[in-house]
């Protein structure tokens, strides 16, 4: 890891049924449950009518925030994954409407549960209502307008929230750290949101925002090293995706596992996914995170000693890496929490195996994807051709039944990249592979 070479590592603390304690507590308060996902699955549905009224693009699916699970057999083959080892899906959070990321569905959950809790208090709201239509009102948007929603991020979380809390009529700001892209933070002043530049990393910007927002009783800061609404909202995608999975005839059990690579950042939106999917599919999930090799804070975290709660710079890593939206240099405690029970490993990936990979997307498959979009994709072949990865299906029961595995290789963010951005993602690519750019899609 220090070395910065792409490694396998193994979670020993990974339990045998693959479940977090229930309910699970955390050292900033009320615990965690499946609950709080079935809470948020019920909430994204009383919001419907108030997502179709804000967002056009969500009438067709009647306010319903969700991204294609994709079979990808040409991009299979592209990667070397035969078929005796499994099935290649692509949950194709890349092209998620409104926000375009896997970070969507947490930050739009909190925006709409604070938004809730306000109506609420003011009336707007009854308690046991089920029409939440006027909170897309004129006077939802007079009481919203009095309240600031902040958050911190690199990109991809700010574009959420800001969105989303625009969209209501909140006040919003984002403050950025120097990996944020300039083409993120202009689209956020396009929606009226105040971007706030800072010029050190995510966990500097997260700080700043913080600060700023203690003390200010009309300012909800959202903070993605420590949200319980954050994380449920993520959980909710596990749900969708069981669904998924049942459309397309995938069985998951003992003798067809389910294997999953979820891009890592700060490890909410993963950590949210992975713990869904152990309470649907316990022992027979196998998640995987997947982090640059200069930004590695998750593992860094899970093999840290318990409170010391290292960053990346104190192993002697630049956290400098193109896929923006995993530039973190310390992982979230909560989310290293609920984890040291369920995950499976993590696994690292260097920048050029980024480009690479998203080359072969576009070129097989059509799929847009930025680089941090293109972590999971090294997954597989880790798991097949590593010591460690071997180690892993023999210690689980896996090597018989791998011709029955599928593997979901969970991208994030391409769907909003302008043209001129993703040209030179494209450009890189190709040349990695001595090749011409492929044509725009």
């Amino acid at each position: 890891m220090r070395a910065a070479r792409p490694l396998l590592w193994l979670n020993p603390d990974r339990a045998a049924d693959g479940l977090p304690p229930l309910p699970h507590r955390t050292r900033e308060g009320p615990g965690i449950g499946f609950k709080d996902t079935e809470r948020a699955l019920a909430r994204f549905s009383l919001f419907r009518p108030v997502m179709q009224a804000l967002f056009p693009e969500l009438q067709a699916t009647g306010g319903v925030i969700e991204s294609a699970l994709l079979p990808v057999p040409t991009l299979q083959a592209a990667l070397g994954l035969p078929t005796h080892f499994g099935r290649l899906l692509v949950k194709a959070d890349h092209s998620l409407p409104v926000a375009g990321s896997i970070k969507a569905r947490g930050g739009i959950h909190e925006v709409l549960e604070l938004a809730e809790t306000l109506a609420l208090q003011h009336g707007l709201l009854q308690p046991g209502a089920d029409d939440y239509a006027v909170l897309a009102s004129p006077a939802a948007r007079v009481l919203f307008g009095q309240y600031q929603v902040a958050v911190g991020s690199t990109g991809n979380l700010g574009l959420s929230i800001g969105v989303m809390a625009s969209a209501l009529g909140f006040q919003a700001a984002v403050h950025m750290s120097a990996d944020a892209k300039d083409w993120k933070k202009e689209r956020l002043r396009q929606r009226g949101v105040t971007v706030v530049e800072h010029p050190g990393d995510y966990a500097e910007a997260v700080a700043a925002g913080r600060q700023q927002a203690a003390g200010d009783t009309h300012c909800h800061f959202v903070d993605d090293e420590s949200s319980l609404s954050l994380f449920a909202g993520y959980s909710a995608a596990a749900v969708h995706l069981q669904a998924q999975l049942a459309e397309l005839g995938v069985v998951v059990d003992a003798t067809h596992p389910l294997l999953v690579y979820l891009p890592c950042g700060v490890g909410g939106a993963p950590g949210g996914i992975a713990f869904g999917l152990a309470h649907l599919f316990g022992a027979h999930v196998h998640c995987f995170f997947a982090e640059p090799t200069q930004s590695p804070c998750f593992l860094v975290e899970m093999m840290a000693a318990p409170g010391s709660h290292p960053s990346v710079y104190d192993v002697g890593l630049s956290n400098r890496t193109e896929a923006d939206g995993l530039a973190v240099p310390r992982a979230s405690v909560l989310a290293a929490t609920v984890m040291r029970p369920v995950l499976a490993g993590v696994f690292t990936v260097e920048d050029d195996t980024l480009f690479r990979h998203l080359h072969l997307a576009a070129c097989t498959e059509q799929l847009r994807i930025e680089p941090s979009a293109a972590a999971g994709f090294s997954g597989p072949a880790a798991l097949q051709h590593s010591d460690a990865g071997q180690q892993y299906l023999a210690q689980h029961g896996l090597q018989g039944c791998m011709r029955e595995a599928t593997h979901v290789v969970w991208t994030t963010g391409g769907l909003l990249v302008p043209d001129v951005e993703y040209a030179r993602f494209a450009a890189r690519g190709a040349a990695l592979h001595g090749v011409a750019p492929p044509l725009a899609h």
